[in-house]
């Protein structure tokens, strides 16, 4: 693993990491009200998109359960449409998508 690897991992678990405590005890309905908490999951999840980018080929081969372009296309979609942001997708992305690329 390349050492710039290390840095766009330490910066994909961190922004996991906020993501968790963002949503910790939020149900989908609170989620949608609050325009606050909407954007810090945005820009968490656009942190992961970007770092994502930047890996090694040499990495995303190591980890191919993982869905490197998935992860980066969506965070393509939050910011190339952001006033456009399927919230439902938002929403099914932390509550699925994040917990899978924890572990794995």
């Amino acid at each position: 693993m390349m050492r710039r690897d290390n840095i766009y991992i330490k910066h994909i678990l961190e922004s996991i990491s906020r993501i968790e405590k963002y949503i910790d005890n939020v149900q989908y309905e609170e989620f949608i009200k609050y325009q606050l908490l909407q954007d810090g999951v945005i820009r968490q999840l656009e942190i992961i998109g970007e770092a994502t980018k930047r890996l090694s080929t040499e990495m995303k081969q190591k980890s191919t359960k993982i869905p490197w372009k998935d992860i980066s296309g969506m965070r393509d979609k939050l910011f190339h449409n952001y006033f456009g942001v399927d919230l439902e997708e938002v929403w099914r992305t932390i509550k699925k998508d994040i917990p899978f690329f924890k572990r794995n």
